[in-house]
């Protein structure tokens, strides 16, 4: 009888995202339901973005939430290695045979000549993709060139009429024409696959059975299906979940809704409470009841009654099922030590003191000189942002571009975090001081405090972007012309 086994393969190039744990959940819950295994593999293809801080944060965020698995990097199988970028030669051999039997092909176009391609398609009214250049040449031009050791990529060959049928399990049959399936790039310059192979490949090979992936991955599911057919394997069950989404319906993103799992850990949520949480988002027990474990959960769980409209994240609704979790669930004893794992404890604690003791007469005010260090969200008004040097405009583009620079700052550590907003001032013709008021104002909720930059070290990357972002959307988020006009500007910043 065959073993159900599925997969999580988050790549580890930011926070780890509520919407993987989300996936991982349903995935999780359809292996145990079935008796199956559930296995854990790092895409870390993209070197330039993945780090092994990230891969760390993932690992840890989920095990928080008590989603294990039975294979995985931490944990090792006998299906391994599961670091994508530790399997190199495998994918490198799988391409080669897709270049020998005729179904893929060296594409040498440099970015400059795709560019240029897309430039002509958009202004004749085209739909961009790859022309197909790369198949129009002679195995004499392709061999001339691999040995004069010109850069290549290697795509994928396509039916070019047509429609691709294929049942999905959670929507039933889908069509999509060939016509909308671009010549996909298997193996980029570097030698690393893109993910339609490399994921191809490590399912077959660590047999997989089942796929429940988010729905933007549907238009993919063809080129994915026909690299099966190409190896003549048999391809797994593919499902496509629901996209969780912002109560404006649109997609959710960090700059509506926190989205890192590091965050609700770090405003003190229940891992047990948001792991149900996100469960109901698009699944519901038979018996209609909002509280449940994950225990609960596998014993009654159908993936056909995953509802397919989109589920929305109402962080309303999970401070309610939180707030039942605690008053239900933890004892008095169990409150306090979770109340001490949470932050009132010596790994936490301890590197406050050097801030905080030198500024104390006596122990009464250390609660509100750190008590933002033990908070959520600042409480903070507009008004306060009025007395600032800066114009009101000047402080919402300062905390734009605060915002932008804190996403995109991989290493947190307090000389980086500092360097970038000494940088982002001086690019900005800010003075310092002007600059930091507003930043120390939305991580603090007053400019008399410790340094801001500690603070921002002490309290993580998740609560402090958090943070930036809830001052701006006080004050009022940029408008869309704005936010496309101050971007161009942000990035054409030399800091």
């Amino acid at each position: 009888m065959m073993t159900v086994r599925t997969r999580i393969a988050p790549s580890p190039t930011g926070d780890p995202h509520v919407g993987t744990a989300y996936i991982a959940l349903f995935n999780l819950a359809f292996a145990r339901q079935h008796g199956g295994e559930f296995i854990l593999r790092i895409e870390d293809t993209d070197q330039q973005r993945s780090t092994p801080e990230s891969e760390r944060m993932i690992l840890d965020s989920l095990r928080w939430l008590g989603l294990d698995w039975d294979e995985g990097p931490d944990c090792g199988g006998d299906r391994g290695p599961y670091r994508q970028s530790e399997r190199a030669e495998i994918y490198q051999r799988y391409a080669q045979q897709l270049i020998d039997e005729g179904h893929a092909f060296y594409c040498f176009a440099t970015p400059e000549e795709l560019d240029q391609m897309r430039q002509e398609q958009q202004a004749r009214g085209e739909r961009p993709q790859y022309d197909g250049r790369g198949l129009r040449l002679s195995p004499e031009e392709v061999t001339r060139r691999l040995e004069a050791g010109e850069p290549y990529v290697i795509r994928m060959k396509i039916p070019e009429e047509g429609s691709f049928r294929f049942q999905d399990y959670l929507r039933g049959e889908v069509e999509i024409p060939w016509q909308q399936i671009d010549m996909q790039v298997l193996m980029k310059q570097d030698g690393l696959p893109t993910y339609f192979l490399a994921n191809v490949v490590d399912d077959h090979l660590m047999g997989i059975t089942h796929v429940f992936r988010g729905e933007e991955w549907l238009p993919s599911a063809p080129k994915l299906i026909k690299l099966y057919e190409y190896f003549g394997w048999e391809a797994p069950v593919l499902g496509h979940m629901p996209l969780l989404r912002n109560p404006d319906k649109s997609k959710l993103s960090k700059r509506k809704n926190p989205t890192s799992i590091l965050y609700y850990q770090r405003m003190g949520y229940l891992p047990e409470a948001l792991l149900n949480y996100l469960a109901r988002m698009g699944w519901s027990m038979p018996d209609e009841r909002e509280k449940f474990s994950l225990e609960e959960m596998i014993a009654n769980f159908d993936m056909k009654r995953v509802s397919l409209g989109g589920p929305i994240f109402d962080p309303e609704k999970l401070d309610w099922l939180n707030g039942q979790w605690i008053r239900e669930e933890l004892s008095d004893e169990q409150f306090v030590e979770h109340l001490k794992r949470w932050a009132f404890n010596d790994d936490y604690i301890r590197p406050l003191i050097p801030h905080i003791k030198g500024r104390v007469e006596r122990f009464s005010q250390v609660a509100p000189l750190a008590g933002f260090m033990f908070s959520g969200m600042t409480d903070l008004s507009a008004t306060q942002f009025e007395a600032l040097r800066l114009e009101p405009n000047q402080v919402r583009k300062v905390l734009q571009f605060v915002s932008w620079f804190l996403d995109d700052l991989r290493h947190w550590e307090k000389d980086a975090i500092f360097a970038g907003l000494k940088a982002l001032a001086k690019a900005m013709e800010v003075k310092m001081g002007d600059f930091m008021a507003p930043i120390f104002l939305s991580i603090a909720g007053t400019t008399s405090t410790f340094s801001v930059v500690d603070a921002m070290q002490l309290l993580g990357p998740d609560l402090s972007r958090a943070r930036v972002r809830h001052a701006l959307s006080l004050l009022g988020s940029a408008s869309k012309k704005e936010a496309k006009a101050w971007e161009k500007e942000y990035r054409a910043l030399e800091c």
